[in-house]
């Protein structure tokens, strides 16, 4: 079987089973041979179908008799994917949106209800104006221009209320809305929202142990593979439009890069590594930044690599052999209960586990799995990991705390509780590395990466110096 609308059914079955999206796609990958266009039209109904849930769903509510929590399972998953198509893909006709749509219900037991699946997507279309791939209707219902004439009518009902109204048309969970708007007003977090919705861009670091910035931009467009250079990042660059499989890409054997995301890449400069320090990476699975951290220190001195899950700490050993490093040692354990570490590192990176909330647009579901309260119980770990790494620290040595979520319980609030009651550390704008303005800089010191304004992944990330008359 090989239509990619059948594959996508299939993996959003398992998706509202729990599975996590980007597994529940890979599993299907794995049993069929699809082109290309197939492959890309399967990963964008998955993931779409995902992101805009709560969009789609309130679709359902405004058109069917029956909520769309009340319709069957199945079937609400076949709607999602018509209404997925019809609003937000302007390449597919709305009459091959509704055709394939009603084949699906067909194919999958739902003979009896073709009539109500068909009826529910036309009756979208006929309030849309008839538009074919009504995609365009989607985003001109925008938050901040209710009363602007639109050449389309949305036939999305949207409340008053801001919070709701974002949280409904850009398919949010409210909570999230209210945090972006507390830090940013309405006008940014509308921004922010578009661009968590868009599709994720890959970013690739040059190992310069083994090659240099232009050899690799020679051979990926040798390769017919488009790339640009990212300001004030020495080892990035994007690619450009779909570049089929990453590890087919030229120099990707060779350890000549790695996939990381230009955040990502921040961290690693911001902490600064020189050649023959002790560096410990407290959460280092699945590896990007201590693999940094090395190319940086010229693969000389020694990293400590700690994570508690030994499966995502194989991946960071496959990546430090493929990029030919020495100077990484793997530990297995929670950094949380490490003794052997105590006023042992240069300098110590804590990249802490998190909500994830500044890459939501790279996991499709991860809006729909967070809550208040698992943000709460990760700020209790952050605190609890902060207290206990800074003690890995030398007096006078640097550590650095990251998080890739723009929740300020995560970040901002670890931080300001862990500084009060630690008197022999503070805050250290970045000196010698060439990191960005003060878009990035905050008066307090710590950096906070908006996506919608730097066009990259979400993060929080802070430099902290322990001064030398601490024990």
């Amino acid at each position: 079987m090989t239509n990619p609308r059948q594959l996508a059914f299939i993996a959003l079955r398992d998706v509202h089973k729990g599975a996590y999206a980007d597994v529940a796609l890979d599993r299907v990958l794995q049993k069929v041979n699809l082109p290309d266009n197939d492959r890309r039209l399967l990963t964008e109904l998955i993931y779409g179908s995902v992101r805009r849930q709560r969009t789609l769903d309130t679709l359902i509510d405004q058109l069917a008799k029956k909520k769309s929590h009340q319709q069957p399972q199945d079937v609400r998953t076949i709607l999602h994917l018509g209404f997925y198509q019809l609003r937000y893909q302007e390449r597919i006709p709305a009459s091959a949106a509704v055709n394939t749509t009603v084949e699906l219900a067909k194919e999958n037991g739902f003979s009896g209800l073709t009539g109500f699946v068909n009826g529910l997507l036309r009756q979208y279309l006929r309030k849309a104006g008839g538009a074919g791939g009504a995609g365009g209707v989607a985003e001109k219902n925008s938050l901040l221009l209710p009363q602007s004439p639109a050449p389309d009518v949305d036939p999305l009902q949207l409340p008053e209320n801001p919070v709701e109204r974002l949280g409904i048309l850009h398919s949010f969970p409210d909570w999230i809305i209210q945090v972006w708007l507390e830090q940013l007003g309405l006008a940014d977090t509308e921004k922010l929202c578009e661009w968590m919705n868009q599709s994720p861009t890959i970013d690739l670091r040059i190992n310069p142990l083994r090659t240099s910035i232009e050899e690799v931009e020679t051979a990926l467009q040798s390769a017919g593979v488009l790339v640009r250079r990212i300001p004030y990042l020495p080892q990035a660059l994007r690619l450009i439009g779909n570049a089929g499989s990453i590890q087919k890409l030229p120099g990707f054997r060779e350890g000549w890069w790695t996939v990381q995301d230009s955040s990502a890449q921040l961290v690693g400069h911001l902490l600064d590594p020189q050649p023959g320090e002790v560096v410990i990476d407290a959460c280092a699975a699945p590896g990007g930044k201590t693999t940094h951290i090395a190319e940086l220190m010229g693969d000389k001195g020694k990293i400590w690599a700690c994570d508690r899950t030994s499966s995502r700490l194989r991946k960071l050993q496959e990546n430090s052999q493929r990029l030919n490093l020495q100077s990484i040692q793997i530990y297995t354990g929670d950094s949380r209960h490490f003794n052997q570490f105590q006023n042992t590192a240069d300098r110590v990176l804590l990249d802490a586990p998190c909500s994830g909330l500044g890459t939501m647009h790279r996991h499709a579901d991860a809006r729909w799995r967070q809550t208040p309260e698992s943000v709460r119980e990760l700020s209790v770990l952050q605190q609890e990991l902060l207290t206990h790494t800074s003690t890995f620290v030398k007096a006078g040595g640097v550590l650095v705390y990251a998080t890739c979520t723009l929740h300020p319980a995560e970040n901002e609030q670890v931080i300001s509780a862990f500084l009060a009651k630690s008197p022999d550390w503070q805050i250290e704008p970045p000196s010698g590395v060439d990191l960005p303005d003060s878009a990035y800089n905050t008066p307090q010191g710590w950096f906070k990466v908006w996506p919608h304004r730097q066009d990259m992944d979400g993060f929080f990330m802070v430099r902290l110096r322990k001064t030398n008359n601490s024990e």
